[in-house]
């Protein structure tokens, strides 16, 4: 069970940042798995066995990111991870390489944490059905935006087309021209974290935007013309 992260959690991430390399992660390999690891293993299982308890037909599956960064991608001699995260999504199949992976997350870096949903990087053709949902019923999808407009928990982001695409509606304008998009939160680093409640606010987060997880899945599974 979640008890919170502590303040060894928040110093070890600063420390790992600037102290990137073998022999000092070898000697605090010990403070990283009871300081960092475990508790973000206990949160994020806590998390999922919660949403799932209550949205297990979806067939969500839970992630837990690794501290060891892909030796491919290592520029900068910083083989560690400074950040942890978990999701929560759907199972990886061979379709989902041309659309991207629909995803709750939960990330906690030096600065902070976030969570929320969204794409990495959706795909092209991900973004087309979404428009194209949107198109067969703008009504359906306002209703949506006003739920999100209607809190201040989350909040829109994504890139944008340089040349704007034109949406059905005015209040549609703004999802239609993303590239692609999270809805997300930013909390700063406080005390918050280091309380076992602090699942409740991550559970709670992601029941409240279950509505647009279904409607994105949906668009995802719907035909182009």
């Amino acid at each position: 069970m979640f008890t919170g992260f502590s303040q060894a959690t928040i110093d070890f991430m600063w420390n790992i940042r600037l102290n990137n390399n073998k022999p000092w992660f070898e000697e605090h390999k010990d403070e990283f798995k009871r300081d960092f690891q475990t508790p973000m293993k206990e949160l994020g299982q806590e998390v999922y066995a919660r949403i799932t308890e209550k949205y297990g037909e979806r067939g969500f599956v839970h992630k837990l990111s690794r501290i060891y960064k892909d030796a491919r991608r290592v520029k900068d001699g910083s083989f560690y991870r400074d950040s942890l995260w978990f999701s929560v999504e759907k199972p990886y199949v061979e379709e989902m390489e041309s659309s991207g992976v629909l995803t709750f997350w939960f990330d906690l870096n030096p600065e902070g944490w976030s969570y929320g949903l969204g794409y990495y990087a959706a795909k092209a053709a991900t973004m087309e059905k979404l428009r194209k949902t949107i198109d067969e019923n703008p009504k359906k999808f306002e209703k949506l935006i006003d739920l999100l407009n209607s809190q201040d928990e989350f909040k829109l982001e994504g890139d944008e087309y340089a040349r704007q695409k034109q949406a059905p509606t005015a209040k549609t304008q703004e999802w239609y021209n993303k590239k692609s998009f999270s809805l997300i939160h930013y909390g700063e680093i406080g005390n918050e974290l280091f309380r076992c409640e602090f699942a409740d606010r991550l559970v709670s987060g992601y029941e409240y935007l279950m509505p647009f997880y279904d409607y994105f899945a949906a668009a995802e599974r719907s035909e182009m013309p």
